[in-house]
């Protein structure tokens, strides 16, 4: 499966958050990862629906909004309105996962589940046909910044192995009830949180094959390097 670059915006200097977008894009980035933070979730407030909306209006980019946020049900049709390409949010909710995650494909956006490092992947396995991709914290959730867990790469292995047997017995069990992307072209594992060169082969070698960076790309003097390293480590 292809390997997608996803710059992280909240690292990138928003007093110039234009000029960022487009450096990155014209650097090879396959995607924006959107974090959306509500301060109650998690112990920090980003924005909305409504910055979203503006980002929209200035790059082609596929935009990945990652919901960190208490009540999702209350916010996906505002960031499906908004323009998000991919949308996500935690199964350490109180939602009805399954019924979201049907209101988010039938709008055409690729619909996600997102899960924290400590949580169980339990839950997870009974999502797999409802699911275009799984977001795998690898940092606890809020801010940027912060190191790889290691021990998130046997997560990432597991969830890979998940989809595999998944893919398997709808090959073998044919069923209108399952999903477009386990039909077509399998689910996708995005990583996010302590993204650098090391951490990304890592990622990758587990099967992840979305790669979420925030600081390694903004802090760097040379956005389409450091683009292309993480792609080909």
């Amino acid at each position: 499966m292809q390997t997608k670059i996803a710059p992280s915006i909240l690292s990138a200097n928003f007093l110039d958050l234009e000029k960022e977008i487009k450096q990155v894009e014209r650097s090879g980035a396959d995607m924006l990862h959107l974090d959306i933070m509500d301060g109650h979730f998690v112990p920090n407030l980003t924005f909305g629906p409504g910055l979203v909306k503006q980002i929209r209006k200035i790059t082609n980019l596929p935009l990945d909004a990652h919901l960190m946020i208490s009540n999702p049900e209350f916010f996906i049709p505002k960031f499906i309105e908004a323009g998000a390409d991919y949308l996500s949010f935690h199964i350490e909710t109180d939602s009805e996962y399954k019924k979201l995650l049907n209101r988010i494909r039938k709008a055409n956006v690729k619909a996600g589940i997102a899960i924290n490092p400590e949580t169980p992947l339990k839950k997870v396995g009974q999502l797999l046909n409802f699911v275009d991709f799984i977001l795998i914290m690898t940092v606890h959730p809020g801010f940027g910044g912060q190191k790889y867990i290691e021990d998130c790469t046997q997560k990432i292995q597991k969830i890979s192995e998940m989809i595999n047997q998944n893919l398997s017995l709808i090959k073998t069990v044919p069923s209108p009830r399952l999903n477009r992307g386990a039909q077509e072209s399998g689910i996708e594992i995005e990583v996010d949180g302590g993204i650098n060169y090391q951490t990304a082969k890592l990622a990758k070698e587990a099967g992840a094959n979305i790669l979420v960076a925030g600081n390694f790309i903004f802090s760097s003097n040379n956005y389409k390097e450091v683009i292309k390293g993480l792609r080909n480590v």
